[in-house]
């Protein structure tokens, strides 16, 4: 019970740094904070940022169920709203690892979640798939 209680205050406290980050107005600043949450949630910016999803589900394996779960919830939040940030072709990388997070999720998690499914659209028709 202690663990779920400290997964959500966990999240919880992301999100709340995501939207700070989020209400930046200069783009360098929402970037410097975007990599710092990599940093402090996830893990190094660098490598989840450009690794492939075979990699990024490799480096979380060792990880216990529900701490996967909730970096996977953050990673696909950190690579949807950086994707917001870059140009193509690595603005579809981000979208398609952002889909691919939270798929994992609707097939690993035994919670309905409405906003992950209507994130799952807006990825969907920015990739216009």
């Amino acid at each position: 019970m202690l663990q779920r209680d400290y997964i959500m205050r966990l999240i919880e406290e992301f999100l709340a740094a995501l939207q700070r980050m989020l209400e930046k107005k200069e783009f360098t600043s929402r970037r410097e904070t975007l990599e710092k949450l990599y940093d402090q949630f996830v893990g190094p910016h660098d490598f989840y940022h450009m690794a492939t999803l075979e990699d990024v589900f490799k480096a979380l394996a060792g990880e216990d169920n529900e701490h996967r779960a909730m970096k996977i919830q953050m990673l696909a939040e950190l690579y949807y709203y950086d994707a917001q940030m870059e140009t193509e072709p690595l603005r579809a990388m981000l979208l398609q690892k952002a889909y691919a997070m939270y798929d994992w999720l609707q097939d690993h998690e035994h919670t309905y979640s409405s906003e992950r499914v209507r994130r799952m659209d807006e990825i969907r028709k920015a990739m216009n798939v």
